[in-house]
Order: structure tokens, then C-alpha cells, then sequence
């Protein structure tokens, strides 16, 4: 047993009051206040850090009516919360290591309590390859949508391979005419980053900053400030049905499409691997499986019958 295990005594959960009500009031700001600060020191990213409260928050509001207390909890529960979203919404791999990290990670932040759920955790890897449009399906995407706005999110997110978080926090400062670079900071691995600002995607954003005068993020909402997540969703998703595409196209699908575009162009992966600001190259290794089959000469028996 970890020594940072805390015992269910009710001395524990009194000293505790003071955070919160109860489970039943769902008065858990508090902790959440706790949880999100222990996760901004630690450096985690802004998606990370939502992404994270928002799991715990999922797994709270389903234990709301059996306890009056975070620290009632048992790693049954937690296994049973697991079983439940995987047998009734299918949820993927991914989102079962989410949702045992943001737990286990949850109650040593908040409450100092190691849990043993450590085989909670999935003991296969997704091989799933990602999705991904071709040049063609890319052209006629952006060639649909007639907004600036919206041209200039789809050409931001395909032609920087930006992550939609990326996209939302760019500011004005971080374009760099001169030199045709668009600074990233603070991606996903907690350091800057810089890509290709490209000829089109300048003229566009020109024209934009002159219809809409954007004064601190470069994407922002008509009040000002930060674009939406869910704006950005709409946007990309919309576009894709307008051009009559009928794979699932999200934010994160323009980034692979990115990816895969450049290395069937012949850039080498490790500039590859930086343009996305992946931390090793094991990572970006993934969009080779795509290309080197679309490029291979290797034929289908089919057609030598």
C-alpha cells in the first residue's frame, strides 16, 4: 500500500468540509479549484487541464447519489464507472486511459489519496491510423466555404498543422509577416514552436484582419476574446458536409491531413516531427503507414486475374 494512502475515517472527511458541501449538492468547485491548481503548476496545457475536470466531473455526477463525499469512494466504484462507459457508450482506448488518469490524478492532488487502479489502466494500444483527406477532398473543403473567418480557421488548422487549442490561443504578436512564421506557444509538450506561414493562408488573413480587426487573438468571437471550441467544431464539420465528404472531419483531422500531405511531398519526418511539436518521432511515425502504402507499387492480387 502507497504511503500517501488516507484511510475513510471521518476525521479526514471533516477536515475536508471546508472544500466543498457534499456530492449530493454538487457543490465541487472547490475541488476543482484545488485540482485545476495543482494541474497549472505542474505546467499541463489548458486542453489537458479541461479535459481532465471534465472527466473527473463525468465520474462524480454518476456516484452523485450513492455519497456525500469524494473520499467514500472505492476502487469498486470506479471499475464498475469503467465497465458501465465502455459496454453502454463504447467509449475508445483513449478515453479510458483519460478517465483513470484524471481520477487517480484527482484524488493524490486534492486529497493525498493514492488509488490501486493502476490495472484499470488498458494493456492494448490503439492501431487505429488516423483519419485523413486527400489533396482533392482539402481543396474542395476550403473551396466551399465562403466566410474569412471560417477560410482562415480551415487554412490556419491544414496549413500549420495546429492543434485546435493552438489555433484558439494564437495572437496577433505571433504572426511574423516579415519572415512568414507563426510562433505556436506552449503546445502540448510545454514548449514554442514555429511553422511556415504560407502565401495563401498571409493574403487571407490580411483581408480578415481588415474586415474584422481582431485587437488581441488573432481568432476571436464576435464579443471579443478567445473563439470557441465548439465554433471551431462547427465550422470544420459544416464545411466538410457543404463539400460532401463523408468521412468524419474534426479540427484534429486537418492537422493529419497536414502531416500525411507533407510526407507524401518528400519532407523529411524529423521536420515533420518539430512542425508538430510531437516530442519524439515514434509519434509522427504513425502517418508513415498511410503514405507507404499509397505510394507502394505493390499490387492488389485482384488485378492480376
Amino acid at each position: 500500500m502507497s504511503d500517501y494512502y488516507v484511510p475513510f475515517d471521518f476525521l479526514y472527511i471533516f477536515a475536508y468540509a471546508n472544500v466543498s458541501l457534499n456530492l449530493k449538492t454538487m457543490k465541487s468547485d472547490g475541488w476543482m479549484d484545488v485540482f485545476e491548481k495543482e494541474l497549472l503548476v505542474q505546467r499541463y496545457s489548458y486542453c489537458s487541464i479541461q479535459n481532465y475536470k471534465s472527466a473527473v466531473k463525468g465520474f462524480l455526477q454518476m456516484v452523485v447519489d450513492k455519497y456525500s463525499h469524494p473520499l467514500e469512494v472505492t476502487e469498486t466504484d470506479i471499475e464498475d464507472y469503467l465497465c458501465r462507459k465502455i459496454d453502454k457508450y463504447h467509449i475508445g482506448l483513449s478515453s479510458q486511459r483519460l478517465i483513470v488518469a484524471s481520477i487517480d490524478k484527482f484524488y493524490i492532488s486534492v486529497f493525498h489519496r493514492q488509488l490501486q487502479i493502476k490495472h484499470l489502466y488498458p494493456h492494448t494500444k490503439s492501431k487505429c491510423l488516423p483519419v485523413y483527406l486527400t489533396t482533392g477532398e482539402m481543396s474542395r473543403l476550403m473551396d466551399i466555404v465562403s466566410n474569412l473567418k471560417h477560410k482562415c480557421i480551415i487554412q490556419l488548422l491544414y496549413g500549420c498543422g495546429l492543434r485546435l487549442n493552438e489555433l484558439l490561443h494564437l495572437r496577433l504578436s505571433d504572426i511574423d509577416s516579415k519572415n512568414k512564421t507563426i510562433l505556436i506557444r506552449n503546445n502540448n509538450g510545454g514548449s514554442d514552436r514555429v511553422v511556415m506561414l504560407s502565401s495563401l493562408l498571409q493574403e487571407s488573413l490580411i483581408r480578415y484582419y481588415k474586415a474584422y480587426h481582431p485587437e488581441e487573438y488573432l481568432i476571436e468571437g464576435q464579443g471579443g476574446g478567445r473563439y470557441s471550441e465548439k465554433s471551431v467544431q462547427t465550422v470544420v464539420t459544416n464545411a466538410a458536409k457543404k463539400a460532401g465528404i463523408t468521412k468524419k472531419v474534426t479540427p484534429h483531422t486537418l492537422r493529419h491531413s497536414f502531416a500525411t500531405h507533407l510526407l507524401e511531398n518528400g519532407t523529411d519526418i524529423h521536420y515533420i516531427q518539430q512542425l508538430l511539436g510531437h516530442k519524439s518521432v515514434n509519434t509522427t511515425e504513425i502517418y508513415t503507414h498511410i503514405t507507404d502504402i499509397a505510394q507502394s507499387k505493390i499490387k492488389s492480387p485482384l488485378d492480376y486475374l
